[in-house]
């Protein structure tokens, strides 16, 4: 174990950037998984930290399985945890794990397709129904919100560690994939439940999601091979993207259950 308890050591600094600077991680090499939830999620899907980081508080009580997961242990004040948080209040733990690097797009693995979604919220919510519903990859056009931002990743509450993730992609490296491109829109293309009844949905697919208010991009839309329209009985306008995909992948999903 090491205690540091200086503002101005290596480690703090960049532990600071990770935990408030959104695209740190890609500079520095290393993603800051801050609290129980997110390093327990990581450590089920057999990630192995880096370096676990523990408020002076917590450590002496911490679980075997935190304090032996990563080679290195390293304690700080709780004072100091705090000024590296970006949590209101503060979860006393976390893990620093080697940023992932992988831009390779697997051409047949269930997609979905961030085109340009910006906010961290709707990208961690969107993750999250990736993983629940089967569709084990997600590609991010750039534009989109950093993935593994702190903000996403709570948002995300442990699906990126379940999901094969590729960011900053142009529209031309989405020809890699080698199955059918499904756009959701508010005005062109058949009902969703009505392919779904039909047993129309195509499996394994590559699910296009759009900008929170541009949508689809033209470009992107004219390649699809099917467009999809959510019925909304109730009147309003559009659906939010988040709530778009957990529809959308749900049924695809379960499209072609018995």
């Amino acid at each position: 174990m090491n205690l540091i308890t200086s503002r101005d050591n290596p480690l703090v600094k960049d532990l600071r950037r990770l935990s408030q600077d959104s695209t740190a991680y890609r500079k520095l090499g290393r993603v800051w998984l801050e609290g129980d939830h997110l390093c327990r999620a990581a450590l089920a899907r057999g990630v192995k930290p880096e370096h676990a980081v523990f408020a002076e508080s917590l450590w002496a009580t911490a679980p075997r399985e935190w304090t032996q997961a990563a080679e290195r242990n390293t304690v700080l004040p709780d004072a100091l945890f705090a000024e590296i948080s970006s949590l209101e209040s503060p979860a006393k733990m976390g893990f620093v794990l080697a940023a992932p690097t992988s831009q390779e797009v697997q051409p047949t693995t269930p997609t979905v397709v961030l085109d340009r979604v910006q906010d961290a919220g709707n990208v961690g919510s969107i993750l999250r129904s990736a993983s629940a519903f089967g569709f084990k990859q997600v590609l991010a056009i750039k534009g989109s919100a950093a993935l593994w931002s702190p903000k996403v990743l709570r948002a995300g509450m442990g699906a990126h560690f379940g999901l094969h993730l590729v960011e900053g992609l142009s529209a031309d490296d989405l020809n890699a994939l080698d199955m059918p491109w499904v756009a959701t829109s508010s005005h062109q293309g058949p009902f969703l439940h009505t392919l779904l009844a039909e047993a129309k949905l195509p499996m394994p697919c590559a699910w296009l999601m759009g900008h929170e208010g541009q949508g689809v991009s033209a470009a992107l839309a004219e390649r699809a091979t099917v467009h999809v329209r959510i019925a909304q009985p109730g009147g309003e306008e559009s659906l939010n993207v988040a709530s778009a995909a957990a529809i959308c992948l749900h049924a695809s999903a379960t499209c072609h259950l018995g």
